[in-house]
């Protein structure tokens, strides 16, 4: 990602952490080489028809994973202004997204893999330096027992 441009946002985009408990891991998805073959979280931009950004966050949950009903999710008060492919600005908000232990990803043709991780080698594994910022943030949030707003969905 390259650095915020000036001017308004064009595109609003939305990631989501999928993380499961105990013990603690979180999901992370790999591109296929047509798309660099980097690790990413779900993560998509605000369609016109979505409602607000957790209603965009869900559908791409449901589209790259097949979640429906996640756990939790919560708002990590991250949101990052990027240079986007038309050079535009785009913004990312990021969420937590908890899972049930058991849930097995059902991937997209958008990634070609994914692992569950231990939180150091997620945050390792993933391309993006605001992507471990947000892992960062999440496990701050989660250790001091203050991800807010959290509502169980």
């Amino acid at each position: 990602m390259t650095a915020a441009p000036a001017g308004p946002v064009a595109q609003e985009c939305v990631e989501g952490y999928l993380y499961r408990r105990p013990p603690l891991e979180l999901l992370v998805l790999r591109r296929p080489p047509s798309r660099g073959s980097i690790w990413v979280p779900v993560s998509g931009k605000v369609d016109p028809t979505d409602r607000d950004l957790e209603a965009a966050l869900r559908r791409e949950l449901t589209e790259e994973t097949g979640l429906r009903r996640p756990a939790e999710l919560w708002d990590l008060d991250w949101h990052v202004p990027f240079e986007g492919p038309d050079g535009a600005t785009w913004r990312l908000h990021a969420y937590a997204v908890e899972v049930e232990a058991g849930f097995v990803p059902r991937l997209s043709g958008e990634h070609d893999a994914y692992a569950w991780l231990a939180p150091d080698e997620a945050e390792r594994r993933l391309h993006y330096p605001d992507n471990q910022e947000a892992v960062r943030r999440l496990l701050v949030r989660l250790s001091d027992g203050t991800p807010s707003p959290r509502r169980n969905v």
